[in-house]
């Protein structure tokens, strides 16, 4: 299938709190599943609001419920709509992103399924995944340390990497989540923008592996 002399690999830039990454995350999923062994997909974090302070306003609101309409047609995903009943939320995704990234430093091969987790449990569930203890919750399943993780969630230098990791994403060119990226001599290069099917997804990469 792969006629590349190495695995390649591929860098998914998402959010966790971005609605067609919600869809997505699956996609990515069944890709790495049947390309195991032959593929490394590597999570990358995009700054979507990160640090926002001031409560969504009605029209955030209205463009935000026509995201998540629009994303449950293409996916069948189940959405919790509460959450436009909610008032004073702050769209902040930043604590998410850290706690995302402490994972992926403390157990690598676990972020895919903590990425999923952090979806599920924001657009399904209607839990407010801006809340620490929330994170804590949901980390805890995964077998990681409440102490080891706290430590690091907390810690200076892992602010200053997740905001690293935001530059780094702009600069690659990712300003829109979900996007896949193919790493190649000349750096990361664009394979798909936006939501697409696993089908979709695997074409571009064939061709993508096939021209070299």
């Amino acid at each position: 299938m792969i006629t590349a002399p190495h695995n390649p690999t591929i860098l998914y830039v998402t959010n966790p709190m971005c609605a067609w990454c919600y869809g997505f995350t699956p996609v990515v999923r069944r890709l790495q599943a049947l390309w195991q062994g032959r593929l490394n997909v590597r999570v990358l974090l995009g700054n979507l609001q990160a640090y926002a302070t001031e409560p969504i306003q009605p029209k955030e609101r209205e463009l935000l419920a026509l995201s998540w309409h629009r994303v449950q047609e293409r996916t069948s995903l189940p959405f919790d709509y509460s959450f436009f009943t909610r008032s004073g939320f702050v769209y902040r995704t930043e604590p998410v992103c850290r706690a995302l990234l402490a994972v992926r430093l403390l157990r690598p091969v676990l972020t895919l399924e903590v990425l999923r987790a952090f979806h599920s449990a924001f657009y399904s569930d209607g839990q407010d995944i801006t809340d620490t203890g929330v994170l804590v919750n949901i980390v805890r399943l995964f077998g990681i340390s409440e102490n080891l993780f706290m430590t690091l969630f907390e810690a200076e230098e892992i602010m200053m990497q997740l905001e690293e990791e935001f530059l780094y994403v702009e600069n690659i060119g990712a300003t829109n989540f979900p996007s896949i990226y193919v790493e190649d001599i000349h750096g990361p290069q664009l394979l798909v923008k936006g939501f697409s099917s696993l089908n979709e997804l695997e074409e571009q990469l064939l061709l993508k592996l096939n021209r070299g």
